[in-house]
């Protein structure tokens, strides 16, 4: 699963935020029924094109160590439910290309079946974090932020990363607003209340 740092600032050089950024590595979380993000699994990559005849499938991986999570031997969850659980027979990962067979899965017809399929994980098999300034991106997903004085902004639709810096993507009464995640404009990060609270400098949120 992705770790986002919280940096003091952005590095100079770094992207300010604006309404029509194009859109940059999004992080994935699973939604339920009521498209409320599940806070018990979270996704961990999403199953691409079918590689040759045997079955193999390439993985667009959403973890920071690809080689553990698509393990051989290790059982995913999947999204729809129906697809799986698959379990990882093979892996190959070169560079930014991960080759994966999943046992059961034996001939073209039935990799291509796949594609589209999201891979999942139970969030408790995540490793503790012990810096307070590292966050799960999927733990952000689903926040409502808020300023210092309780005046709702928006809801944490997804993260993104551009130019190596982190936004959070606010749903902020039906348009898309981009806010640095940086302890300067988000002091607080309260994953257990549901909260992030921002502090936003002037020309960030017309408020």
């Amino acid at each position: 699963m992705a770790v986002l740092r919280r940096l003091a600032r952005h590095p100079p050089g770094s992207p300010q935020p604006a309404n029509d950024f194009p859109r940059g590595t999004l992080v994935s979380v699973v939604t339920g029924l009521n498209g409320e993000p599940e806070r018990d699994v979270v996704a961990v990559g999403r199953i691409g094109p079918a590689r040759g005849v045997r079955g193999d499938v390439f993985v667009q991986p959403w973890t920071d160590d690809p080689a553990d999570r698509f393990a051989p031997g290790s059982v995913l969850r999947t999204d729809p439910v129906e697809a799986g659980p698959l379990t990882v027979e093979v892996a190959n990962l070169g560079g930014s290309k991960l080759v994966v067979h999943f046992a059961g899965v034996e001939d073209r017809t039935a990799a291509e079946g796949l594609h589209g399929v999201r891979l999942m994980v139970p969030a408790a098999q995540r490793a503790a974090l012990e810096d307070p300034d590292e966050f799960y991106a999927s733990d952000l997903v689903g926040l409502m932020a808020r300023t210092a004085s309780g005046t709702q902004l928006g809801t944490v639709r997804d993260v993104l990363n551009l130019a190596g810096a982190e936004y959070l993507v606010l749903d902020a009464g039906g348009h898309e607003q981009l806010v640095p995640f940086v302890a300067a404009i988000v002091p607080t990060v309260d994953v257990a209340g549901g909260v992030v609270v921002v502090d936003p400098p002037d020309g960030l949120f017309d408020l």
